[in-house]
């Protein structure tokens, strides 16, 4: 039985991380410093369940990756066999306006937690970036390979310098690093600002959904279900360093997003369009044949079943809480 720590643990990608690897047997450690990003309670509600059915093998600890010391005392305290590294200060647009902050959170942060696991011999890390770091490419779909990567947002090229860190841990500390390039995950729990959660709230209440440019902007999803799988398939098979997308290889725009929407949740959307915001890319798309050949990954939730899912989770999550 492994000990695997998850940072950020308890919010969206990590409370279904979580839940896997206890079904799945291993010994898991949600260390997350519950921030007011958006509503704790979420997050809390998230992991509350996994406390009461997994005792003995579900440790939930509140802290944050840039205090050194606690996450010293949580390694001596600990045998952690891999870190999954989720923690980060996330989103495009609000790092225009707090640049300092990503640069603390996601840059210091995971410098802080490399320097715990190299002094600690944990030899098994994964790092959790983001399609952000390809800026505007116009070389689509998007591969591994480009090296020509000019991110546009503070936030992706943060994203950036933590995949350049861990390529130098690796280096000089012979660490197993991958780093994996997330394609706008969405499913249950997403965080309520994402594009998905965000419009189906919207819908539900009749208000007007904003949306930035001329709505052709395309966006790869990929639902949660298969990038967990991708995760564990990270966990299973990979040694060195590596860095893999992990998407649906497929786009929509962001008017046919909404249209599906609002075919799922049977009610028409009302639209504010808006001029294109700085920061944000005309397309997403990965290229996932890395993934495919490497870890045996294979999304397999289309989009519309992916929507459908979501907004059978929403209605549900509406009528618990009211």
């Amino acid at each position: 039985m492994s000990t695997v720590l998850v940072t950020g643990g308890a919010g969206f990608i990590g409370s279904h991380l979580c839940e896997r690897l206890l079904r799945e047997g291993h010994r898991t450690i949600c260390f997350d410093n519950f921030d007011n990003f958006y509503d704790p309670e979420i997050k809390i509600r998230n992991v509350k369940g996994m406390v009461e059915k997994f005792p003995g093998r579900f440790e939930l600890i509140t802290g944050d990756i840039r205090n050194d010391q606690h996450l010293r005392e949580v390694f001596k305290k600990e045998r952690i066999d891999w870190i999954v590294h989720l923690a980060a200060r996330a989103g495009v647009r609000p790092s225009l306006t707090d640049p300092l902050l990503y640069q603390d959170v996601n840059i210091r942060g995971t410098i802080v937690l490399l320097e715990a696991c190299k002094e600690n011999q944990v030899r098994d890390f994964i790092f959790a970036s983001s399609s952000s770091v390809y800026g505007e490419n116009q070389s689509v779909p998007f591969s591994e390979e480009d090296l020509h990567l000019q991110p546009i947002s503070p936030y992706g090229v943060t994203k950036r310098a933590g995949e350049l860190l861990c390529y130098a841990y690796h280096h000089l500390y012979g660490m197993n690093i991958a780093c994996l390039r997330i394609f706008t995950a969405y499913g249950p729990r997403q965080r309520p600002e994402m594009a998905i959660h965000k419009f189906t709230r919207l819908i539900d209440q009749g208000e007007a959904i904003p949306v930035y440019g001329d709505g052709s902007s395309r966006r790869d999803y990929t639902y949660i279900d298969d990038l967990i799988e991708g995760i564990l398939a990270t966990l299973r098979h990979h040694r060195g360093f590596e860095i893999y997308n992990l998407g649906e290889a497929q786009t929509i725009s962001l008017r046919d997003l909404i249209a599906s929407i609002e075919e799922v949740f049977g009610k028409k959307a009302h639209l504010q369009i808006l001029r294109a915001q700085p920061g944000d890319v005309s397309v997403t798309y990965a290229d996932i044949t890395k993934a495919k050949r490497l870890l045996g990954y294979h999304p397999r939730v289309t989009l519309k079943e992916g929507i459908k899912r979501f907004v059978e989770w929403y209605k549900e999550e509406k009528r618990r809480t009211c």
